[in-house]
């Protein structure tokens, strides 16, 4: 039986209120441009995101599940659009820059590689047996594209808050604006609720499997612990004067991603990440040895491949991969 709803005491109602916070007008660009005229640069970073090619390929790659049965679990562009709905939602509340906002959290997820977090992890891995200290990060290689990947290499020229923004949504980098660390804690937020939500439709988990004192304090429901965390953001972030969640909600959040990252992103159960992971390193292996078969550049061999294999959808990772090593094999996840 599941917890009745649970809502923390003090978050029913926010007073509206605006700061002095939001990034108004941007330092500028790489490659200097002339105003637009209609929109702000702030809008522009965002309709050039909305109409790169990384980010239509978003739609064909894995949040957390792979090649799932149904079709309403989540795509790496669900929870991108998912995410951006949480980030502005907070940016309003708080006066931020929504149009900032919404830009660095639709470009945080460009340079996801294919199968999500499994394919980041086993490029990391070739990439170590290369030598590469520094392995792979999508949130880095976000960068890459929006930088130099995107309209055959010249890049998108965002401003440099909205790199800023992309490329410390994640990892040791902090934001330099607040409407980046509204979109770092944003995605945290919005992945953890989801992948649970996805979690529980798939039957990886049960309810009764979720940790009770992360519950207890979010709420039992995902829109009830999305709702929870937002307004507690909100309020915390005006009281403190800076952009944070309240020391309770902040560990509740910390522990139910423990738990999933045990749970769900690294079931041992998983037959199909573990399969997912030979198919991105077996090609690597395959695309670095032929730089006949891969688009060539002036970048060394490695990092050529990375940028051919990353930006693969899954779909075309697993036709690829067919086609190479399984030409009259039945589907590998079959």
């Amino acid at each position: 039986m599941k917890a009745e709803e649970h809502r923390p005491e003090g978050l029913a109602k926010i007073p509206l209120s605006t700061t002095d916070w939001a990034c108004l007008t941007s330092a500028g660009r790489p490659l200097p441009e002339p105003p637009d005229g209609v929109r702000n640069e702030f809008q522009r970073d965002r309709d050039r995101i909305i109409h790169a090619k990384a980010f239509r390929r978003l739609m064909h790659k894995t949040q957390v599940f792979i090649s799932p049965d149904g079709d309403h679990f989540r795509t790496r562009l669900t929870h991108t659009l998912e995410m951006m709905q949480v980030s502005r939602t907070i940016a309003r509340s708080l006066g931020l820059n929504e149009d900032l906002t919404e830009a660095i959290a639709l470009g945080h997820d460009l340079g996801h590689t294919p199968f999500g977090h499994t394919g980041e992890e086993a490029l990391a891995r070739v990439l170590a047996h290369q030598g590469h200290k520094r392995g792979f990060r999508h949130n880095e290689h976000s960068l890459r594209v929006v930088d130099v990947l995107e309209k055959g290499g010249k890049g998108l020229n965002l401003t440099h808050e909205a790199r800023d923004g992309i490329l410390n949504h994640t990892g040791k980098g902090y934001p330099a604006t607040r409407e980046g660390e509204i979109v770092r804690v944003a995605d945290r937020i919005a992945y953890v609720n989801h992948d649970v939500d996805d979690a529980l439709r798939a039957g990886v988990i049960s309810w009764g499997d979720l940790p009770k004192e992360p519950i207890k304090v979010l709420g039992d429901k995902m829109s009830l612990r999305i709702d929870t965390m937002v307004r507690d953001m909100i309020l915390t972030s005006r009281t403190r004067g800076e952009i944070a969640l309240s020391e309770d909600v902040y560990a509740a959040l910390m522990e139910l991603r423990t738990w999933l990252f045990r749970n769900v992103y690294h079931n041992p159960r998983s037959r199909e990440n573990h399969k997912a992971g030979e198919v991105v390193a077996a090609l690597f292996d395959y695309y670095l040895q032929r730089p006949e078969e891969r688009t060539k550049s002036d970048l060394d061999p490695v990092a050529e491949t990375v940028d051919f294999i990353a930006g693969m959808t899954d779909r075309y990772a697993l036709a690829t991969y067919k086609r190479i090593f399984l030409p009259r094999s039945d589907n590998i996840f079959a």
